[in-house]
C-alpha cells in the first residue's frame, strides 16, 4: 500500500514539476512593459491595403469598396492607402544583398516579381528594374515607406530573418531611431525579439507564430508552436493564427500572463465577428472592417 502511494505522490510530483518548468517556458514579459494602449482603437491592414491577390479579389468587402487600382501588397501604394484610409498598417522588412532594409514579404521574388532568386541576393537598385505582379510600382525602402506614414498611425513590423537577426534588427533599429509615430516589432524568429528585449527593452515586441504541428513535424516548429521558450525572448504580445485561435500555450499567454495577443490574418468580416473575443489586436486583409476594434478598456 505504501509503495502504490509513492508512485502516486511521485506521478503527482512529476506531473506538477513539468507544468511548472511548461508555464515557465512559455512566459512573456510580465514587468516593465511598454503601454499597448496606443496599439488600440485600430485595424491594421496586412501588408497594406492591396488588391491584387486573385484568392482575395473573390472576397465581399463590407463598408467602402475595394479601390479600383491595382495595388500590390507591400507596395507604396498600398500601405499609403491603409494611411490616407486611418488604418494602422503590417508590413514586412528584408534585408537586399547591400543591406538595405526593404518591404516585402517573400524570401524569393518569383510569386511577386516574376523573377527566380531570392531577395537577398539583389542590391537595392538591381531590384528596383522589377515590378510589382505587373504594375508600375517597385520594392519600397523601408526608409521612404517610414517617411510617406509619418506617425499617422501605427505600425506593426514584421522582421524576416534568414539567420542575419542580429544585423537586420541592428540596420533597421537605426533607421527607426529617428522615427516619431508609434510602432512595434515582431518576427517568428526568436532571436530577432530577443534582440529587442537586450537592446530595446522600451519597443514593444511580439513573437508570431501558429500550430505549425498541422504541417510540419520537427522539434523547432513544435517548440515554437507552442511558444515553449518564449523566456528567452520576453515578448510583449503573441501574434498568432486565428485559425488557430484555441492553442493551449496562446491562451494561457493572454488569461494567465494578461498578454497582448494579436490576430491573423482575419479574411471576412464573418471570421473578425467569430474571433472579435479571442484577440485583443487584428491583422485583416481582403476586406474593409465594418467597425473598428473595441478599446484596450473592454
Amino acid at each position: 500500500m505504501m509503495g502504490l502511494l509513492f508512485n502516486i505522490l511521485g506521478i503527482f510530483l512529476s506531473f506538477v514539476t513539468v507544468s511548472v518548468l511548461y508555464l515557465i517556458s512559455i512566459k512573456p514579459r510580465i514587468h516593465g512593459r511598454p503601454d499597448y494602449k496606443p496599439f488600440f482603437g485600430h485595424m491594421y491592414a496586412h501588408r497594406g491595403l492591396h488588391n491584387m491577390n486573385p484568392a482575395i479579389q473573390k472576397l465581399k468587402g463590407i463598408g467602402k469598396p475595394a479601390p479600383a487600382e491595382n495595388l500590390p501588397e507591400n507596395s507604396y501604394a498600398a500601405i499609403k492607402r491603409a494611411a490616407d484610409l486611418g488604418y494602422g498598417i503590417e508590413f514586412d522588412v528584408h534585408l537586399t544583398k547591400d543591406d538595405i532594409p526593404v518591404v516585402f514579404h517573400d524570401d524569393t521574388l518569383n510569386r511577386i516579381c516574376g523573377v527566380r532568386g531570392n531577395l537577398r541576393d539583389y542590391t537595392y537598385e538591381e531590384l528596383q528594374q522589377f515590378r510589382l505582379l505587373g504594375t508600375n510600382e517597385r520594392i519600397p525602402a523601408f526608409a521612404d515607406i517610414l517617411k510617406m506614414v509619418d506617425g499617422r498611425v501605427p505600425l506593426i513590423i514584421e522582421y524576416k530573418v534568414e539567420k542575419n537577426a542580429d544585423k537586420l534588427c541592428r540596420i533597421c533599429d537605426g533607421i527607426l531611431s529617428d522615427y516619431k509615430g508609434l510602432y512595434c516589432i515582431e518576427s517568428f524568429h526568436p532571436m530577432a525579439v530577443r534582440w529587442y528585449k537586450i537592446h530595446r527593452p522600451n519597443i514593444v515586441r511580439g513573437q508570431l507564430s501558429e500550430d505549425f504541428t498541422r504541417q510540419k513535424l520537427n522539434i523547432p516548429y513544435f517548440l515554437l508552436s507552442h511558444l515553449i521558450g518564449n523566456c528567452y525572448a520576453s515578448p510583449d504580445f503573441i501574434a498568432y493564427n486565428c485559425k488557430h485561435k484555441d492553442e493551449l500555450s496562446r491562451n494561457i499567454c493572454r488569461k494567465f500572463y494578461k498578454s497582448l495577443s494579436v490576430a491573423w490574418t482575419v479574411r471576412s468580416q464573418e471570421e473578425l465577428d467569430k474571433i472579435s473575443r479571442s484577440f485583443d489586436l487584428f491583422i485583416f486583409e481582403g476586406f474593409f472592417p465594418a467597425r473598428q476594434q473595441r478599446t484596450a478598456n473592454e
